[in-house]
């Protein structure tokens, strides 16, 4: 049987973690058979609701043992898994349950008025305790749905950072190539490892992190509902010897700038993705976490990681090199694939690229070409195959009639010890003329706002060439960014973002 969460389920036993904890949150624990087992209840609970084979669930709940039952309970009738970020807005809500048609949808009491009018409302508080009344065992439970490897089995929303979110739908056969490509192959996860991913279960990062990649190894994860914060994330880790950490740059930067180094003692290795790790913070977080840090590169539509840096080979600055059985190039405007070292636009080609964006198929013909997917980043592959990130082609500023590259402006005011996160955008001046700003936020404590932003401008004029040089510093309290954690560029060009103007 291809089914994802019988395929788990049966590995699990055939390995010898059935009876092992799976998932800890709040300090509860769950072994991989209560994991399993809950799934198969819940999947009575869905059923009985009317969910069937081929239809849709909308699930939206925090990271929590009620998340993961809800998944796999879905994936087990055959039906598609929809996990969408419960603090989105009810606007937000709305249009994805319209776009989603569900027919049911599982979220927490507190959010359960909002879905109302989409679909029948099945309540994540209510999944615990009918489970518990049930029992443990398998019998009297829904049977898992024999489907095909390659039939839709969830679809997870792209973070919008460009336009509508579009839900990116996968097979059931996905999660198994995510795993020997990157859990696998890149950082060697086994049942001895302790995960936590900072990243949540219903972004596709935090959904192969913190779901297949536990599943499928027999390791323990924490799961962790809350926002994340440094000091928050730093106490788990050290509570649990966490072993494994998944994160993205920015609260990287954030983690090391606050958090105390003795916390991460059982870390053998930090993996980073979302967005560029710049060499400078990845020798920060190196120092501070006392373990290598892993940049790659992933995307909703491929699913999870289909380049890294590996625990065998690294390169900073870089996102690593293909991982198999993934392929990638790099290609002009006109499509032709251009010479080692040139910049282009990035494509990927591999089992697990999406079968669809769900309902849109002008959409997907779009981003699709004879089998490879247009990642819409910038990128150059050198000699050795390693990637150099160069952002997303949106990104690319026009000022003065040359095209600038933002992340490299920001890679090297990065460097600035007071930094935490920076960002370059063309902002437009009333005449219509493009000028390049920074846009700052500074660790805690740090020198007093004038000096660091005059300490910028310096180090932007020994470095960069005088066209690349910001006019202006903003010292913000943060950036614009998706709920994937993913910088919004183009509210930073309108010139209105953090200082009123």
């Amino acid at each position: 049987m291809a089914n994802l969460a019988s395929v788990m389920a049966e590995r699990a036993r055939r390995e010898g973690f059935w009876p092992t904890p799976a998932f800890v949150v709040d300090e509860n624990t769950w072994t991989h058979a209560e994991v399993h087992q809950g799934a198969a209840h819940t999947s009575t609970l869905l059923a009985a609701a009317g969910v069937a084979r081929g239809h849709r669930v909308l699930i939206v709940v925090p990271d929590g043992i009620e998340a993961v039952w809800a998944f796999l309970a879905t994936v087990r009738l055959g039906a598609i898994a929809v996990p969408v970020n419960p603090r989105l807005t009810p606007d937000d809500h709305a249009g994805m349950a319209a776009d989603a048609r569900p027919g049911l949808v599982v979220c927490s009491a507190d959010l359960a008025g909002r879905f109302t009018s989409s679909a029948p409302v099945l309540q994540s508080e209510d999944l615990a305790a009918t489970i518990s009344e049930s029992g443990a065992g398998d019998s009297d439970v829904a049977p898992p749905v024999d489907v095909g490897a390659d039939e839709p089995a969830y679809a997870q929303y792209t973070s919008g950072t460009t336009g509508r979110p579009k839900a990116a739908v996968h097979r059931h056969a996905d999660p198994l190539v995510y795993f020997r490509a990157f859990a696998e192959g890149a950082i060697r996860m086994d049942r001895g490892d302790v995960a936590f991913s900072v990243s949540k279960l219903f972004f596709a990062y935090g959904l192969g992190n913190s779901l297949f990649f536990p599943l499928l190894s027999g390791c323990r994860a924490l799961l962790d509902p809350g926002p994340p914060r440094p000091d928050t994330v730093a106490g788990l880790v050290e509570r649990h010897a966490v072993s494994v950490l998944f994160s993205v740059p920015t609260f990287y930067a954030r983690l090391v700038a606050a958090a105390d180094a003795n916390a991460f003692s059982s870390l053998r290795v930090a993996v980073s993705a979302g967005e560029a790790l710049t060499a400078v913070l990845a020798e920060r977080a190196r120092r501070v976490l006392g373990c290598p840090i892993l940049d790659g590169l992933g995307s909703t539509e491929v699913g999870q990681t289909f380049a890294s840096n590996t625990l065998d080979l690294q390169r900073d600055a870089t996102v690593g090199r293909p991982l198999p059985p993934y392929e990638l190039k790099v290609t002009d405007d006109a499509g032709t694939d251009v010479a080692v070292d040139q910049a282009g636009a990035l494509w990927v080609k591999g089992p697990t690229v999406l079968v669809e964006y769900l309902g849109r198929p002008e959409a997907t013909a779009q981003v699709m070409r004879d089998g490879w997917l247009c990642t819409a980043d910038r990128a150059a592959i050198d000699a050795d195959g390693f990637v150099h990130h160069l952002g997303r082609v949106d990104d690319i500023e026009v000022v003065g009639g040359i095209n600038v590259a933002p992340l490299e402006i920001e890679a090297v005011l990065v460097a600035h010890p007071a930094v935490t996160e920076v960002a370059v955008a063309g902002v437009r001046d009333p005449m219509g003329a493009s000028r390049l700003e920074a846009f700052v936020v500074v660790a805690p404590g740090a020198a007093d706002g004038d000096g660091v932003a005059d300490d910028l401008v310096a180090l932007a004029r020994e470095a960069l060439a005088p066209h690349k040089v910001p006019r202006a510093v903003h010292l913000v309290d943060a950036l614009p960014r998706t709920p994937t954690g993913k910088l919004r560029r183009f509210l930073l060009r309108t010139g209105t973002w953090g200082d009123g103007r």
